[in-house]
């Protein structure tokens, strides 16, 4: 069962380029050579001989190309155990030749999808004969080589001159499991048009991108996606496994600022250290970085707008990762280009993400991603007190920055930019406090300064601390109950605070 010869092979692919060479070794060793429709037409006029599958099936292609291969004669060839005496003679009574190579390339369906194909186009893409010959030829490997993708051809052609004609079982098995991981990702890809493109967890079946190391350099990393689609890198070391991190909470964050003024964030270990709106996005990231210049030191930088040669001339005195921007101006990518390791990526597009899933035990926990942005129309005024149109405005972008950042969380912002935040703590006190002395450490004016939480506030604690700094203002979610007790807190000292109803709770 080691090494098999190769007599006979059937030849039915989408794309022609790259199956000449192949043609051209089998024939030179006088393989049999079976095939239909297109690839018949292309293999004839290349000069070489072969036989069509219609003279074995005495079948025609019928139903406009539907239904070529699906036949008893074909897939009895191409199932047929060899060391099976009862099958042996099944094939002789029914005059079936054995195959013992099955070459497709599918329908593109996934790329008809991607192009924007109507629906009759996109399901006339939907590849039921090769389909069916790729689980056929990779189930009976023992006996049959499959090869399922042009992916395939150049390491088969390798193997298959090297060996003169033939394939080994390790050979064999090798281009099976290729093989049914092409009908895998295909199937899955034609599941999610049909459900209106879901992402569920499929991650095998995804291109698969090996990085430098894990979280940490003695743990391996993977990439599972095309992460083309959605960020180009234009410079820079390879990304690594927290740099990808990093770059995902990044544009999440910055998606909450599309299309608004010039926005720019300053992440580090997933989570804003500063964060503007401005007239120029010379001086949000001025007034981003003002934030924490410290923890700005090796972080991730993100722009909503373009970049130019005069903030890029700011940015480049600062030791950063990464940056992000839909576009970088000819001038100022000069200017960060002179950093050799320094990432800069162009951001081609958010990612449509309508799920997030992790490891947890011995299975995945999945849930649907926080797709709610707070806004005028979803907030309530329990308070006496009402909040001018400048504190709202202040407090919804304080609560767009706290809905992405680790829980617990507290975050201060005034006028438009972020003071300081209490991130990851495992007390709303102390994530408060943390913030507080974050922001009197940079020399921040916290009086008029508005506060949002991702959570409510189970006791008065937070306002009252709050108060005491100047704080003005507050946005959290509501529902404890003892609501009363803040609100009574803040109607004795003159704040004003909003309910969202809407918790953001990040893990």
């Amino acid at each position: 069962m080691g090494e098999k010869k190769i007599q006979s092979a059937l030849i039915s692919v989408f794309s022609k380029e790259g199956i000449e060479p192949i043609v051209k070794e089998l024939s030179k060793r006088n393989v049999k050579i079976y095939s239909t429709g297109g690839t018949y037409d292309y293999i004839s006029k290349l000069g070489y001989k072969l036989i069509k599958v219609e003279d074995i099936t005495d079948y025609p292609s019928i139903l406009g190309g539907r239904v070529k291969t699906l036949h008893p004669k074909i897939f009895g060839g191409i199932l047929s155990r060899r060391n099976l005496n009862q099958d042996n003679i099944e094939l002789e009574k029914f005059e079936i030749p054995k195959i013992d190579l099955v070459i497709v390339d599918l329908y593109p369906f996934e790329e008809t999808v991607k192009s924007g194909g109507t629906e009759n186009e996109i399901i006339e893409k939907i590849d039921i004969g090769g389909i069916a010959l790729i689980r056929a030829a990779a189930k009976n490997y023992k006996d049959v080589t499959c090869i399922s993708s042009k992916n395939d051809y150049v390491k088969f052609l390798e193997i298959y001159t090297k060996k003169d004609g033939a394939l080994s079982i390790e050979d064999r098995k090798k281009f099976a499991s290729n093989a049914f991981k092409t009908s895998s990702k295909y199937d899955t890809a034609i599941y999610n048009y049909f459900n209106n493109n879901s992402d569920d967890f499929n991650f095998k079946n995804k291109k698969e991108t090996t990085l430098r190391y894990g979280e940490n350099p003695h743990q391996e990393g993977k990439f599972h996606g095309n992460i083309e689609e959605v960020i180009e890198k234009i410079h820079g070391k390879e990304l690594s496994y927290n740099n990808l991190l990093d770059i995902d909470s990044a544009i999440n964050l910055i998606s909450e600022f599309n299309k608004e003024k010039p926005t720019f964030a300053i992440l580090k270990h997933n989570n804003a250290c500063g964060l503007a709106t401005r007239e120029t996005i010379k001086e949000a990231y001025s007034n981003a970085l003002a934030a924490d210049p410290v923890s700005a030191f090796g972080g991730i930088l993100i722009s909503n707008t373009n970049l130019d040669k005069s903030t890029a001339s700011l940015i480049n005195e600062l030791f950063c990762e990464v940056v992000i921007a839909p576009n970088i101006e000819e001038e100022a990518l000069t200017l960060l280009k002179s950093k050799k390791n320094r990432i800069l990526l162009i951001l081609k597009k958010f990612p449509e993400k309508k799920s997030i899933i992790r490891s947890c035990l011995n299975g995945y926990l999945y849930q649907t991603t926080d797709d709610i942005t707070d806004s005028n129309e979803i907030l309530s005024y329990p308070t006496k007190n009402k909040p001018s149109e400048n504190e709202i405005k202040d407090l919804l972008f304080a609560s767009k920055i706290s809905k992405n950042t680790k829980s617990n969380t507290i975050v201060l912002v005034k006028n438009n930019q972020l003071l300081a935040s209490g991130t990851g703590q495992t007390s709303r006190v102390d994530a408060l406090n943390q913030a507080i002395d974050k922001a009197k450490k940079f020399k921040f004016d916290l009086n008029g300064a508005a506060m949002a939480s991702d959570a409510f506030f189970p006791f008065p604690d937070c306002a009252e601390i709050a108060h005491k700094a100047g704080i003005s203002s507050i946005i959290q979610p509501g529902g404890s109950i003892k609501d009363n007790l803040t609100i009574d807190y803040c109607d004795n000292n003159n704040m004003s605070m909003v309910f969202t109803g809407i918790r953001h709770f990040k893990h």
